[in-house]
């Protein structure tokens, strides 16, 4: 199993989670049940018992009330219908040569808001004298401005923008390729031909 199934699909740990948001709201409906039973069976109640039972059964209420939306999301998420925070999968099409040093390289999300480290995938040769980087990388804000920044010693830095709206819906296939938005290399600035470096995405 690659690096990016295990960071993506932990199914073990999702049946956990939902097992434990269950236990959680089962433990909060018979905290309700005993509440409402001590309460409506007391003889006597004066206001002080009114008031103090009264919060007992709020803050069980409340308790119930969490416990309910924590197992919906568990359980949700576990299902892949609502994920916590969505990430992009992303192949970058390049030269051969131009990933030699891809073990050093650095690859980040720049948004208008934070900048993330992306997970490397690893390198798929395509026999024709180019490779494809592959990795993932979450989308922790809600924005349209994101920019892939790679940086390759030597070789130089590339930018992709990633034409996503604020908050992308997920897909089953790649996008079509795009060319790299601006190259800044050592050897010819920034008139490096763009057409050798493309990109294609998916949101996950």
């Amino acid at each position: 199993m690659n690096t990016l199934t295990s960071l993506l699909t932990e199914s073990g740990d999702g049946r956990l989670g939902v097992l434990m948001s269950a236990l959680a709201g089962i433990a909060a409906a018979l905290a309700v049940a005993l509440a409402m039973t001590v309460y409506f069976r007391l003889s006597y109640r004066s206001w002080r018992d009114v008031v103090r039972h009264g919060l007992a059964a709020l803050a069980a209420l409340a308790l119930f009330a969490f416990a309910a939306y924590d197992m919906r999301h568990a359980a949700l998420a576990y299902l892949g219908l609502n994920p916590s925070k969505p990430a992009v999968e992303f192949e970058i099409r390049m030269p051969r040569e131009t990933l030699t040093a891809v073990s050093d390289s650095q690859i980040e999300l720049h948004t208008d808001r934070n900048q993330t480290l992306t997970l490397v995938d690893g390198v798929r040769e395509l026999g024709d004298g180019r490779s494809v980087l592959r990795g993932v990388v979450a989308l922790n804000h809600r924005t349209a401005d994101r920019v892939l920044v790679v940086n390759l010693p030597g070789k130089g830095t590339f930018e992709f923008r990633l034409r996503l709206p604020a908050e992308p819906h997920r897909s089953e296939q790649f996008g079509p390729w795009h060319l790299a938005d601006r190259i800044a290399s050592p050897a010819t600035g920034s008139g490096a031909p763009q057409d050798a470096y493309t990109i294609r995405y998916r949101v996950l």
